[in-house]
């Protein structure tokens, strides 16, 4: 689909309502300079002394719709007046509305603070074309994050390290993780680069007398280490570390076919205090679909191990919209994962990433998939709220099934204060290992820079002065900012 533009500079924001309407497409946004051929499909848009237009050509469906230049937010009346136009095209309506970026709950929480509640829904609602049920969603889960939020101050920060090896690779992941099968000969000798790296980045924090909040360890699959390796990086982190303040000590034990009982210990004789046990699905065929190499019941059994060895607050992960997966056998998913009864329960939508499994394999997003993956995310909402669970934390991502949201719900207590931080941008992350990426947030503003690890473990391994070089770049932002 081309996307052609006359007298406005709105690219990125067409681009990205367009392909909410076209995920399958190659969405191209050219400038429109008067007497080219625009060959079908294309949509044309354009902004003129008195009025703006949009027109989409297909071939065959030829439609245009205007509407009159008057003073307001001339950005948000071009894009309702093509949301308008795809609309009429589709026949779908999204329920997020014109919304297309990841964080429409920090837009909630701006909107309540400069105009109240009530007239920041009616915005949404009214202005943005947001449905009632995504509405009152994200303004729940604003209230809930808000008391997490108030927690961080100035001089707050959380440690994020990566453990980029998982056991294989699921065919919807787009994160650079490598398989162990393959990478075993690089996690020995990256183990012991990370340790160095977390000691400086700890010598830097101490220097910066900056305070601990949260440590989340993820990847990856940081269960693909050892009980013994598991030890070493734990200690590492709490012999560098001041950890007298922090509030939540994550470890992603994501898959159920990595856990096993000297694992937990480890992990518990750390410091850690939360773990996600992530089955994604209990429906064994979709599991092998997606590339899995364990079943429904070891997922089961991952988590009553969990509880044997004493871990008291685990979260699990399940992904609506799977490749195989329909409504009545997500709803037994679900109802299994509430009878083991975790403390948490994070509920994404599948996004079809461009360097995932499905999309090299040709998957495309179907209009009748976002319609089931809706009504699983309403069952979600049903069952969880009814159980006690409430929303505290949601994202969006591009190329979502259904154009629908992720979303994690928590017993009261027991909310992710890591999850919330992280997506809020709140304050200063540091990371360390392959792939992370260190944002440094200067308190009470927008501002935000990041410095970048390398990717992949090969890089670290052979690289790695140059990541302990780049932390300069933390001292150096701390010394102009605060």
């Amino acid at each position: 689909m081309e996307v052609y533009i006359f007298n406005h500079d709105y690219l990125y924001e067409l681009e990205n309502l367009t392909r909410v309407f076209f995920p399958n497409d190659k969405i191209t946004v050219l400038k429109y300079m008067g007497g080219e051929d625009m060959k079908p499909p294309f949509v044309y848009t354009a902004i003129t002394e008195d009025k703006m237009e949009a027109r989409l050509f297909d071939g065959e469906f030829d439609k245009t719709v205007t509407a009159p230049l008057t003073d307001g937010d001339e950005e948000l009346a071009l894009m309702t007046l093509v949301f308008d136009l795809f609309t009429q095209y589709t026949g779908y309506v999204p329920k997020w509305g014109l919304l297309t970026g990841v964080r429409p709950i920090k837009l909630m929480r701006r909107l309540k603070d400069d105009m109240g509640e009530g007239e920041a829904k009616k915005y949404f609602r009214e202005k943005l074309l947001v449905s009632e049920e995504k509405t009152d969603l994200a303004c729940e889960t604003e209230k809930n994050e808000r008391k997490i939020l108030d927690l961080s101050q100035r001089n707050s920060f959380s440690l994020y390290i990566s453990i980029p090896f998982c056991p294989s690779r699921c065919s919807y992941c787009s994160f650079v993780s490598q398989s162990v099968e393959k990478a075993k000969h690089l996690v020995e000798p990256y183990l012991e680069l990370l340790v160095k790296e977390i000691k400086k980045t700890a010598e830097i924090a101490e220097s910066l007398k900056l305070n601990l909040e949260t440590v989340y360890i993820g990847g990856g699959t940081p269960t693909t280490l050892s009980a013994e390796q598991l030890k070493i990086l734990l200690d590492a982190i709490k012999s560098s570390f001041d950890l007298s303040n922090c509030r939540e000590f994550t470890v992603e034990a994501g898959r159920p076919d990595t856990i096993t009982f000297d694992k937990l210990k480890a992990i518990l004789e750390g410091g850690a205090d939360r773990i996600s046990v992530n089955p994604q699905t209990l429906n064994d065929n979709v599991l092998e679909n997606i590339g899995r190499r364990h079943t429904a019941q070891q997922a089961i059994d991952a988590f009553k191990l969990a509880r044997q060895a004493g871990v008291g607050h685990i979260n699990m992960d399940l992904i609506a919209g799977l490749p195989g997966d329909t409504i009545e056998s997500f709803r037994s998913t679900l109802d299994g994962i509430c009878e083991l009864d975790p403390e948490s329960i994070t509920v994404h939508t599948l996004s079809m990433k461009k360097s995932s499994g499905l999309t090299a394999e040709g998957k495309q997003i179907l209009k009748q998939e976002g319609i089931t993956a809706s009504l699983m995310l309403e069952y979600t909402k049903e069952k969880l709220s009814a159980l006690g669970y409430k929303p505290y934390y949601l994202y969006r991502q591009s190329r979502m099934v259904g154009n629908l949201e992720n979303v994690g719900w928590a017993k009261e207590g027991f909310e992710s204060s890591y999850n919330v931080f992280v997506m809020d941008e709140t304050h200063t992350v540091l990371g360390c290992g392959a792939g992370a990426v260190t944002k440094l947030k200067e308190f009470g503003t927008d501002r935000l820079e990041r410095i970048f690890n390398f990717k992949y473990p090969y890089e670290y391994n052979t690289r790695f002065d140059e990541i302990i070089e780049r932390k300069k770049g933390i001292t150096e932002f701390y010394a102009k900012y605060f």
